[in-house]
């Protein structure tokens, strides 16, 4: 299994989604918390090109936020995601 990479704030309703989501499906990540460390925050921009969060990997692959997370579920390519 991938390993699984997200970069969270504490505040973010986005993160608990996307975090709720693979807990539900029993999958283990690695959480970054970026809130009040502009150094993690600008990491996390400088890998995705984007500055807001969630901001989620699988393996090497950028899957980017929670809404694109819960649309690989629903296409049902999640799931061969983590287990490739």
């Amino acid at each position: 299994m991938p390993e699984v990479v997200i970069y969270t704030t504490a505040w973010c309703p986005y993160c608990v989604r996307a975090k709720s989501l693979l807990e539900r499906k029993g999958v283990a990540f690695k959480e970054i918390p970026v809130d009040g460390n502009p150094t993690l925050r600008a990491e996390m921009a400088s890998k995705a090109g984007r500055t807001s969060v969630p901001q989620i990997w699988i393996g090497d692959r950028h899957v980017g936020g929670c809404d694109e997370l819960h649309a690989l579920e629903r296409a049902g390519r999640l799931d061969p995601m983590l287990q490739a």
